[in-house]
């Protein structure tokens, strides 16, 4: 009897290294079907977990009290495990470098507790390379055990989506991939388990990780072409949204927009591909090209806030301007990586401390990374610029009232919707406002 039959039977367990995001979410799945050990190095969100609650709001509370997930943050459990998922960050570094510290750690940690006839599988997103080159040495030598004799690896790139309630692991088609076709084999059968759309079977680890890899460097490089649009139009004097919207007619049209590129996935996984293609000898041009334009949206919205604020007659130095919304995305409660800290931290540059506000955000986290403290709505008032950042519902919902209540009375309002949320026609047929989008 192999490892998958024994996992069905629960006489072996599975597994999840890191229970953010992306793991808890797999976890909980499994637990549906397996018996599984969630183990995280945070002893606080464990315990969050343990009480039945979902900081991450990925799955809910009610959820996560229910589930059969044996949460942990002693890494000794691990050795009750035979089947392991590796799902930790993998960030950039302040000069866009690759930080495997999360990845290299986990290993250790694993490799400390790994027993023979395991299968341990990698979903953190990486270059082509890293789980054979990096990750099994750590794991041999932490454990004394040989890699394709005591041990097998697999590999299958998480597809997860925060914060979206559609694309979840059930319903995206999961890349696997294996060491041999017998680890191949296992891990397509394991995960086929929870995932409904089906898996898809890589040749090799390295097309697995390549493929995930690219996969946000492929967005990434179209919301660059929007950005460098939208700079374009708004020299012309056109509506990007809406020359969009007439593009979008045509069939084969690809439907990308504007904005900040933040989070840990397309803001980050272009600058694994490039560097392990400079390590090769080959300097990207389009990739790091699209990634230039990206990282300087936030000096370029805050430029166009303080051109409003000069037609507007208003002082830029000490202007007083609200930030709606933080989080690296809407409807989602994670700041990691959030490029809304770059208009932020340019707006200092010239005298402006704004007043963030975000209802979705996880606010400990923000001030931990950031140092940024959240106000409350209401104090967005007597305002002379807002910035509508992050398309939270509860922004999406805001009526007329609402916005002209951020101001004060009796000057020019500047209203910056950075993902045209609102009603342009609104606000741009209101002599009082300066209205602008991306």
């Amino acid at each position: 009897m192999g490892l998958f039959e024994d996992l069905l039977e629960k006489k072996e367990k599975l597994s999840l290294v890191g229970l953010g995001y992306v793991g808890m979410p797999i976890a909980v799945a499994f637990a549906k079907k397996l018996s599984v050990v969630g183990y995280d190095l945070n002893s606080e969100k464990i315990a969050l977990y343990r009480a039945g609650k979902d900081p991450t709001k990925e799955v809910g509370d009610e959820v996560i009290a229910q589930t059969s997930v044996d949460f942990t943050d002693d890494e000794s459990r691990l050795k009750e495990a035979r089947f392991h998922i590796v799902a930790v960050p993998t960030p950039v570094n302040p000069d866009h470098t690759p930080d495997l510290t999360p990845v290299e750690g986990a290993s250790r940690i694993l490799g400390r507790n790994l027993q023979k006839g395991s299968v341990v599988v990698f979903e953190s997103t990486v270059y082509p390379g890293v789980t054979e080159e990096i990750c099994v040495p750590i794991l041999e030598k932490e454990s004394g055990l040989k890699c394709g004799t005591d041990f097998k690896i697999g590999y299958s790139p998480e597809r997860i989506n925060p914060g979206d309630k559609v694309h979840r692991l059930e319903s995206i088609v999961k890349i696997v991939s294996g060491m041999d076709e017998e680890t191949l084999d296992t891990v397509a059968k394991v995960y086929g388990l929870v995932v409904e759309a089906g898996v898809y079977r890589a040749e090799s680890i390295r097309v697995a990780e390549a493929a995930k890899v690219i996969e946000n460097s492929q967005r990434d490089i179209n919301i660059a072409f929007m950005n460098e649009l939208s700079m374009i139009f708004h020299r012309m004097g056109i509506d990007t949204k809406a020359v969009l919207e007439a593009a979008g007619t045509k069939w084969n049209f690809l439907k990308f927009f504007p904005g900040l590129v933040g989070g840990h996935c397309i803001g980050v996984d272009p600058y694994y591909l490039t560097y392990k293609a400079e390590q090769l000898g080959y300097h990207s041009q389009i990739i790091l090209s699209g990634r230039r334009i990206n990282d300087d949206m936030g000096r370029y919205v805050t430029e166009s806030l303080v051109k409003l604020l000069i037609r507007a007659d208003l002082p830029v130095k000490n202007a007083k301007v609200g930030i709606l919304g933080f989080t690296f995305k809407e409807n989602c409660p994670d700041t990691r990586n959030t490029r809304v800290i770059d208009i932020v931290n340019e707006l200092k540059e010239y005298g402006i401390t704004p007043l963030v506000v975000d209802p979705e955000a996880d606010a400990a986290e923000a001030e931990r990374l950031y140092g940024i403290r959240f106000g409350r709505e209401e104090e967005i008032k007597d305002m002379d610029a807002v910035i509508i950042a992050v398309a939270h519902r509860c922004f999406a919902e805001l009526d007329e009232a609402a916005v002209d209540a951020f101001y004060a009375g009796g000057k020019k309002k500047v209203l910056m919707d950075l993902k045209g949320i609102l009603d342009r026609g609104i606000y741009e047929n209101k002599n009082d406002y300066l209205f602008w989008r991306l």
